[in-house]
């Protein structure tokens, strides 16, 4: 196939004079979207043949030596790949970045709401991935993905594996309080009964969620896309601190600062009285005359990280970037983080976002290169050079 990656859209305010420059090591180039955030087309000469190979981020060449890609012949039905209808651009990216074709899905709703799913060709003794994120409506997209792959067990796929950009009810993953559920278990078990083999999530919320599957899980880590875009720009390393927006991302943004130019870390210390209700209490670290970078693995209604924001505007940063790999984008979301707050807003495409929801300071990166890649090490039963995507020293 060939293609090209086309860098993001950068934001002329943001760039400074430097002297040395922030850097990241083996980490994801930037990819396919620019322009605020509004999505560029594909290019229109993607072939499904392995004939010709794709320009792709460096780090994917650098491979073990003792892995080789076998490539796939177009007519070859080992390996197929259907798209719900939660995400199916990113579907779409996926397979063109495989050189491959989504395969034939039929889904529809009854009058009364109901889902209906039937593939429209034999996936008899194939390996079937089912890329579907459980994002809103959770509830609709967490059932039509398991309707899918009861559809696939019912046709005698080989493996069915649940490709899960964003896994919806990972928040309530623990008991806070008496009389909780733990949804998060729930979803995990209605996934594994209705018959799939594996599940392959990026960004859990939380790492003790790969626990509650009894399959094999695949966890991901979308901020290798995010920190080379970062390095990307020219941001002064002695300027740049990593901002945590609540104590229970702080392993998340320490990492993330150690692979950012080793990036001294802040922490906002908040307190929550009700759920997406936040109250930033306190500042950890100092941000003064810098440029403050929070990092969360989700921005849902925004509350936390604008709080965070303003707080750190308050102590004295120079400019400030909100990073997150899912944007649920709740409202008022979209009136927080186009408040003037936020230098840029970086997210990735786990999530779609409507054009109606874009605005100046938001840019989108996309993923669907490290879930592509993922899902091949998966089907050749291969994990050679897989550190860049898999580990961030999170979990």
């Amino acid at each position: 196939m060939s293609g090209s990656f086309v860098t993001p859209h950068r934001n002329p305010q943001s760039t400074h004079k430097a002297f040395s420059l922030i850097r990241c090591n083996s980490v994801a180039e930037p990819l396919k979207y620019k322009d605020n955030g509004k999505p560029i087309s594909l290019p229109n000469n993607i072939s499904s043949d392995y004939g010709q190979v794709a320009s792709i981020p460096s780090f994917l060449n650098t491979r073990n030596q003792f892995y080789e890609r076998i490539p796939v012949q177009k007519n070859d039905t080992r390996l197929r790949i259907f798209s719900g209808t939660a995400n199916p651009s990113l579907s779409q990216e996926i397979a063109c970045y495989m050189g491959l074709e989504l395969g034939k899905i039929k889904i529809k709703r009854f009058a009364d709401g109901e889902i209906y799913v039937q593939l429209q060709e034999s996936v008899r003794g194939c390996d079937v991935y089912l890329v579907q994120p459980t994002c809103p409506p959770a509830n609709e997209n967490l059932m039509e993905l398991l309707i899918m792959i009861d559809a696939c067990r019912r046709a005698s796929a080989k493996n069915i594996t649940a490709v899960i950009p964003y896994f919806g009810y990972a928040r309530a993953d623990r008991k806070t309080q008496g009389r909780e559920s733990i949804a998060a278990k729930l979803v995990a078990n209605l996934i594994t009964e209705a018959g799939a083999d594996r599940v392959l999530a990026c960004d859990l919320h939380s790492g003790q969620s790969m626990g509650y599957f009894d399959i094999p899980v695949d966890h991901v880590h979308g901020q290798p896309v995010i920190l080379d875009y970062l390095a990307s720009k020219t941001i002064c390393s002695d300027d740049l601190v990593v901002v945590s927006p609540d104590v229970g991302g702080v392993a998340r943004a320490r990492a993330f600062a150690k692979k950012l130019s080793d990036a001294p870390l802040a922490i906002v210390d908040k307190r929550r009285h009700a759920h997406n209700v936040a109250e930033v209490m306190n500042l950890i670290g100092d941000v003064r005359g810098k440029v403050a970078v929070m990092v969360d693995d989700m921005i849902d209604t925004a509350g936390t990280i604008a709080k965070g924001a303003a707080l750190l505007h308050q102590e004295g940063a120079r400019e400030v970037y909100a990073c997150s790999t899912h944007a649920v984008f709740s409202p008022p979301a979209i009136e927080r983080l186009s408040s003037g707050l936020f230098q840029e807003v970086i997210i990735t495409n786990t999530i779609p976002v409507a054009e109606k929801n874009y605005f100046p300071q938001l840019t989108i990166l996309s993923v669907a290169n490290l879930l592509g890649e993922t899902i091949w090490r998966v089907h050749d039963d291969c994990a050679g050079g897989f550190e860049p995507y898999s580990s961030l020293g999170i979990d």
